[in-house]
C-alpha cells in the first residue's frame, strides 16, 4: 500500500482498469480518494491512497484479437470482442479489489478506459469494453468512454491523466510528468496544483515503436529487455532527424497522437530508412535509433513548447522501465533533473488506472475532468457515462 495522504471516514474507494496501446494486458488499480479531494475550499485534500496495483497479462489469443481489431474486423468480431473485453476488465476489477482486501460494497465505482481502437482528435474516438458487462459481473456502478466528451466538446480527448497530476502530483516547484506508455505524454504542473496553470500534451511515440521494431527484428523478444539492444547500438542520427520533420512534432500544442500514427507501416518505414541509410546496420543500431528517435522526440518537445521553470521531471510507463531510452533522455533535457515516479509516489505503471479512478471520482462527484488547456475543448466537462450495476 502507497499512501499519498491519510485516509478518513469521508472517503471512497474506486477502482481504475485499462488496456494501453502495447495490448500487454489489463492494470488495474484500487484507490481511496478523500470525497472532497481537490475541491474548492478542500485546501490540504490532495491525498489519494493507493490500495492495490495488478497488470493481468493478455494471453497469445487475446492479444491476436485485439491487435487484429486494431487493423479490421467485422462487425460480429467487434460486437464480441467489447463484450469479451468486458469480461476481462472486469476479472482484472475483481482481482485487485480481492488485492486490495475492500469488501465491492465498499468500492464506489469502477473507472474504465477499456481499450483505444480508434483516436481521431477533434474528430472522433473510439474505446472498446462493455461498461454493462462490468457491471453485471462485478455489481459495481461503471463509468467509462472518458474521452468522448471532450472531443465532442472540440478537444483532442486526450491526455486525461492531467487532472491526476494536478490533483494529486503536485508539489511546491514546476514539475513535469513524463508518461512513456505506447505514446508519450508530458503534463506540466505548477507549483501547488493550481489547475488553471496545468498544460499537456502528446509528445510522440513512447515505448511503442521500440517495442514494434523489436518484434519485427527478433521476433522471440517482446521488448528491448532492460534496453540491451539499444545499449549495444548506435542510433542513425541522420533517419531520427528525417523522422522528427513530420508534421506532428512541430505542431503547437493542444495536440495528441497515437497507434492511427504510429503504426505498423511507421515503424516499417523507419526500419527500411535506417537499412537505406546505413546498409550494414545491425539489429542493435535499428533498436538505438527507434530509441533515439523516442528520447529525442520529448526532449525536442521540451525545447520548443514547455517555457515554465520546470526543475524536474518524473518518468512513468512502460518507457521508464528502459535504462537506455532514459539515459538518453536525462542527457538531451540536462540540466531538468529526471527522476523515476516510482521513486517519489508508487509503481509508475499504475499512475494511468489511478487516473482513471479519479476520473470516475470525479464523474460520480459532478466535476469536471478535463483540463481545457491540455485537451483544448471548450471548457470543462464532466468525463465519462455512468452505467449503473
Amino acid at each position: 500500500m502507497s499512501s499519498l495522504g491519510i485516509p478518513r471516514a469521508d472517503s471512497h474507494v474506486y477502482v481504475g482498469v485499462m488496456s494501453g496501446t502495447s495490448l500487454d494486458g489489463i492494470s488495474a488499480a484500487a484507490v481511496r480518494f478523500p470525497d472532497r479531494l481537490g475541491a474548492p475550499g478542500a485546501a490540504g485534500e490532495r491525498g489519494a491512497t493507493l490500495l492495490a496495483f495488478r497488470v493481468t497479462p493478455y494471453t497469445p489469443e487475446q492479444h491476436a484479437r485485439l491487435r487484429k481489431a486494431l487493423t479490421g474486423g467485422t462487425a460480429q468480431e467487434y460486437c464480441r470482442l467489447a463484450f469479451d473485453l468486458g469480461s476481462w476488465l472486469a476479472e482484472a476489477a475483481i482481482g485487485v479489489i480481492a488485492d486490495a482486501g475492500v469488501a465491492r460494497d465498499e468500492v464506489r465505482a469502477i473507472g474504465s478506459h477499456g481499450q483505444s481502437m480508434w483516436h481521431e482528435p477533434l474528430h472522433s474516438t473510439w474505446q472498446l469494453g462493455e461498461a454493462a458487462v462490468i457491471a453485471e459481473r462485478t455489481g459495481i456502478d461503471v463509468v467509462s468512454d472518458f474521452r468522448v466528451r471532450d472531443v465532442a466538446a472540440g478537444g483532442h480527448g486526450a491526455p486525461l491523466v492531467s487532472m491526476a497530476d494536478s490533483l494529486i502530483f503536485s508539489t511546491d516547484h514546476w514539475r513535469a510528468l513524463q508518461n512513456i506508455g505506447g505514446i508519450g505524454n508530458v503534463t506540466v504542473v505548477p507549483p501547488n496544483g493550481a489547475c488553471d496553470g496545468v498544460r499537456a500534451f502528446d509528445t510522440g511515440p513512447g515505448a511503442s515503436v521500440i517495442d514494434r521494431v523489436v518484434r519485427a527484428l527478433r521476433p522471440e523478444l517482446p521488448y528491448d529487455v532492460d534496453g540491451r539492444l539499444a545499449a549495444a547500438g548506435t542510433p542513425i542520427d541522420e533517419v531520427v532527424t528525417a523522422l522528427l520533420a513530420a508534421p506532428y512534432f512541430a505542431g503547437p500544442p493542444p495536440k495528441s497522437t497515437g497507434p492511427e500514427l504510429f503504426d505498423a507501416h511507421y515503424v516499417q518505414t523507419l526500419i527500411e530508412r535506417c537499412r537505406s541509410t546505413m546498409p550494414n546496420a545491425t539489429t542493435e543500431d535499428i533498436v538505438a535509433t527507434a530509441t533515439s528517435l523516442t528520447a529525442r522526440s520529448i526532449a525536442d518537445a521540451y525545447r520548443r513548447f514547455l517555457p515554465e521553470p520546470i526543475t524536474e521531471t518524473l518518468l512513468s510507463g512502460g518507457g521508464a522501465r528502459n535504462p537506455t531510452l532514459v539515459r538518453m533522455i536525462a542527457t538531451l533535457i540536462a540540466p531538468i533533473e529526471v527522476l523515476s515516479f516510482s521513486d517519489v509516489f508508487f509503481d509508475g505503471e499504475a499512475k494511468e488506472a489511478v487516473a482513471f479512478a479519479l476520473l470516475a471520482h470525479l464523474h460520480v462527484n459532478g466535476r469536471a475532468g478535463n483540463v481545457p488547456r491540455a485537451t483544448g475543448a471548450k471548457g470543462p466537462r464532466i468525463l465519462g457515462k455512468l452505467t449503473p450495476r
